[in-house]
């Protein structure tokens, strides 16, 4: 078992992102974004460079936190650009040894019932995603978010069931915010903690985010919520952690505290101290957690 986090709410820039790491005593990054851009969209100069300090100060990536297939991109769309932001991906993955790759199953189709979302097309793609990644021998791992999976625990099921060699990545915090459409209308929030029972065997990586619900914004697809420190809000974070590791979970549990910035909205702005002090803090209050469960 290993402890990681999107070091991009750390700093933006990765001497930032390396130092928070630093602080905590940890040796891994789930990068998500380098001044603005992800791994793949970093120009071949820019990329040397953060390899460069990275083997220097001896910390890795354990995971591509990549937008692959996310929340952001339609079913109904041409599905060129996934294939080729993998395609990009893949070989720096490899010269970094990253072994993990965040995906997701594409955005909901808002005008559609649960039943009704091109599932077929869904489970098309992802299998061609996740054997250019398994060829090659790199884990995809499914985040439950604002995508057909993170419908609900049944929906994430109908994907493993028909993408062979795709994982979990379980978040934690997503559940509070999304609509359960294994029930009927009105939809009511999902439970973190039955959601991850349901899916639990098939979970190879954990997001840490806690928070709580407090109203749908016209227009957009995100609720308004507010985010805790791990085990603060609704998102079963310790009993979810407890459960792991008495089960002898070995993987890794990466913080995404939401706290300070959020990654999918850039009106949350906080100076950059502020920044690094929150993300070092959440991963002390996580830590104190795996050890009270030890």
């Amino acid at each position: 078992m290993y402890l990681t986090g999107f070091a991009d709410e750390a700093a933006r820039d990765i001497d930032g992102q390396i130092r928070a790491t630093k602080q905590l005593g940890w040796k891994n990054i789930e990068s998500r974004g380098i001044d603005g851009k992800n791994l793949g969209s970093l120009s071949d100069r820019e990329f040397d460079a953060v390899y460069g300090k990275l083997q220097e100060a001896g910390v890795r990536i354990n995971c591509f936190g990549s937008a692959i297939a996310n929340w952001g991109k339609s079913i109904e769309q041409p599905f060129d650009d996934s294939v080729e932001n993998a395609r990009v991906a893949i070989p720096r993955m490899k010269k970094l040894g990253t072994g993990l790759v965040r995906i997701m199953s594409f955005g909901i189709l808002r005008d559609r019932g649960p039943e009704d979302q091109m599932a077929d097309e869904r489970f098309r793609r992802l299998r061609t995603l996740c054997t250019m990644f398994a060829d090659e021998g790199i884990l995809p791992v499914h985040e439950n978010c604002m995508n057909y999976g993170g419908m609900g625990w049944s929906f994430t099921l109908r994907l493993i069931e028909n993408v062979p060699g795709l994982k979990l990545a379980f978040d934690t915090g997503n559940p509070v915010l999304t609509d359960d459409r294994t029930k009927p209308p009105p939809y009511p929030k999902q439970s973190s903690w039955e959601f991850y029972s349901r899916v639990k065997a098939h979970v190879a990586y954990v997001h840490i985010k806690d928070c709580k619900f407090i109203k749908e914004i016209p227009g957009s697809i995100f609720p308004e919520s507010r985010h805790f420190f791990p085990g603060e809000g609704d998102g079963d974070v310790l009993k979810i952690v407890r459960d792991l590791i008495t089960g002898g979970y070995d993987g890794g549990f990466s913080i995404e505290p939401h706290m300070e910035v959020v990654f999918h909205d850039e009106s949350v702005e906080a100076k950059a101290e502020a920044r690094i002090a929150n993300y070092v803090e959440y991963g002390r209050r996580l830590m104190r957690i795996v050890e009270d469960c030890q």
